[in-house]
């Protein structure tokens, strides 16, 4: 997975891409199939925004979110994109066939 945090009016210290890393790390442990992450962080007077764009094989979730403060806007993307995960992997498993479970490789 690639992640990449740009900032627009906003300097991103390591400090917020650490945090931007550990969070987005959450995602990897429902869906392991993520091909890259953008994450664009950005300042409007008072306005902290957060906006990520995830790439999944065949479709791409975007979504933002906005608070006064850029860790609380980060948590709330966060919480945003996982639910928006969690729906992508359910509609996933309902479309195959009789609700067959794909076969675990045997060790």
């Amino acid at each position: 997975m690639n992640l990449t945090v740009t900032g627009h009016h906003v300097d991103v210290t390591p400090a917020i891409r650490e945090y931007v890393a550990q969070k987005v790390g959450r995602i990897r442990r429902h869906f392991d199939r993520v091909i890259d992450v953008n994450v664009t962080l950005s300042v409007e007077k008072l306005r902290q925004m957060a906006e990520a764009s995830v790439r999944i094989r065949g479709r791409s979730i975007v979504v933002q979110s906005e608070d006064a403060d850029m860790y609380a806007a980060i948590d709330r993307l966060i919480d945003k994109l996982d639910r928006q995960i969690l729906r992508h992997k359910s509609k996933r498993s309902e479309k195959r066939p009789n609700g067959a479970v794909r076969p675990q490789a045997s060790e």
